[in-house]
């Protein structure tokens, strides 16, 4: 407990400028005295009780100087989407590598690493996953993401550093297409999983897989219920926006076959 009250002096949270760093720049504010945000894009000016640390994570020395001080992350920094393999090596495998060093060599002892689930997109949308079903990834993303996974599974293991791994689904304003009706996870519900994440007595090494409560899903989160997460928002509220009753997954479409969706037609991205 910090000084003013706040369960945490401060809080680091990559990924600041990202889509959905600006969504939760706010939001985790109650949580720390401090949050420290970081990104390698334009993050605007400070606001009352932030700290705004350019950091590229392929620097190592930069980011073992962005930990200092921190007593929890919240990691959504890299690259978001399919890229070329030598972007994503940079951003996404080395800058976790080196994001979990700086944890180890400054005594955090609990990460939130935005995984996705295009680590696991190239099984169908007709299977039901459980956090201990092997990786099946869709991109040079999604390994990226199963990279970081085990990462933190690694430095758990081995210094006790605990880890709640989101496999993040659609998290936007609204489903844009029949697939995210079954991977939408609300900004609401975002919030509460890292609330959970952040304050359970103990979390270990968790996968958990991010989502609203939605009529249809694809995901269990059994392995994951000592987080205490109940998601309150449902995607069923956007139904009038996909009238179409037709067949889901639709034949012959890679994007409705497999729960990784157009990220199966986007790669491999090698220069």
């Amino acid at each position: 407990m910090s000084q003013t009250g706040k369960p945490f002096k401060r809080i680091l949270m990559t990924g600041a400028a990202g889509g959905l760093g600006k969504v939760l720049r706010d939001r985790i504010k109650p949580w720390a005295e401090v949050v420290r945000l970081s990104d390698i894009a334009d993050m605007g000016e400070a606001r009352p009780g932030e700290e705004l640390v350019p950091c590229d994570l392929s620097d190592k020395a930069a980011v073992m100087k962005l930990m200092e001080g921190v007593d929890a992350v919240l990691h959504f920094g890299g690259i978001s989407t399919e890229a070329p393999f030598e972007a994503i090596m940079q951003a996404n495998i080395l800058g976790v590598a080196n994001l979990y060093e700086a944890a180890y060599k400054h005594g955090v002892k609990r990460l939130m690493f935005a995984s996705s689930n295009h680590a696991i997109g190239y099984y169908k949308t007709t299977d039901m996953l459980d956090a201990n079903m092997p990786t099946r990834p869709d991109s040079m993303y999604g390994i990226s993401k199963v990279f970081g996974e085990q990462m933190s599974r690694y430095y758990y293991d081995r210094f006790g550093i605990e880890t709640v791994c989101i496999r993040i689904g659609s998290s936007f304003p609204q489903p844009a297409n029949k697939r995210m009706m079954s991977t939408y996870l609300s900004y609401d519900d975002l919030t509460e999983l890292l609330r959970c994440s952040l304050f359970a007595p103990r979390v270990g090494h968790t996968i958990v897989f991010g989502m609203s409560d939605n009529d249809s899903v694809w995901w269990d989160n059994r392995y994951a219920a000592h987080l205490g997460y109940r998601p309150k928002d449902s995607s069923a509220k956007f139904a009038h926006l996909f009238p179409d009753t037709s067949d889901f997954p639709e034949k012959d479409d890679v994007t409705t076959i497999y729960q990784g969706g157009k990220f199966l037609l986007d790669g491999p991205m090698f220069k």
